[in-house]
């Protein structure tokens, strides 16, 4: 199985995938928010997202990473992890078969 991948997209990359310029529905893309919390999540499919505010560690199978505003990440289909929010996050996101 893949890991969690991040990555910092420059303007060109943003506008090349339809990420809206704010958290708000567009397209393929919903909006998520969440307060501090902690809970495990399972992937059925992979997910791409993009962070606009917030800090979450994301932990699986030994791999532990922090996510923050300005991460597009992707999170691969059976991923099984926990998610420990420490600022409110928002994100759009988008699932991929």
């Amino acid at each position: 199985m893949s890991k969690i991948k991040i990555e910092r997209l420059d303007d060109r990359q943003k506008k090349d995938l339809a990420i809206p310029d704010a958290p708000r529905p567009q397209g393929p893309w919903s909006v998520w928010e969440c307060k501090p919390s902690t809970f495990d999540w399972h992937y059925d499919r992979t997910e791409r997202a993009f962070l606009y505010e917030g800090k979450v560690k994301v932990s699986a199978g030994g791999e532990q990473v922090e996510l923050k505003a300005g991460d597009f990440v992707t999170f691969p289909k059976g991923l099984s992890c926990t998610w420990d929010i420490t600022e409110t996050i928002r994100k759009v996101y988008k699932f991929e078969s």
